[in-house]
């Protein structure tokens, strides 16, 4: 069962959602797993996509992705979720890692065209 946070009400109570009001391990656990999945992950995935390119980067987190996609489907506890979100933050990760890396491509490819177009 999830318990209250002791303390007074007051006049405030009114504006805070009922997700705040219950002081619960597990709750904190499942918001915060896919933040610092995403955290720890973006190390390995720098790497991962320096050495081995864009496309496996993406591959590897899209199949990460939709592995935590499946479990959090047939999930039937707490903890299956909660892994679940770990593997979806590590997914999403790789992502970002390649999105940041064909930006960057995209804004060099961009300042080459206009340096050249500007030069005729």
């Amino acid at each position: 069962k999830l318990k209250k946070k002791s303390g007074k009400k007051n006049s405030e109570d009114t504006n805070i959602s009922n997700y705040c009001k219950f002081d619960n391990q597990l709750l904190t656990t499942f918001t915060s797993s896919l933040y610092i999945s995403g955290l720890i992950a973006s190390f390995v995935a720098s790497f991962v996509t320096a050495l081995f390119g864009r496309k496996p980067s993406i591959l590897l987190g899209s199949t990460v992705f939709l592995a935590g996609s499946a479990l959090g489907g047939v999930m039937i506890n707490i903890y299956m979720l909660i892994f679940s979100r770990v593997l979806l933050g590590v997914g999403v990760e790789f992502a970002n890692q390649v999105k940041i890396k064909v930006v960057f491509v995209f804004q060099v490819l961009s300042a080459e065209k206009n340096k050249s177009s500007a030069e005729c």
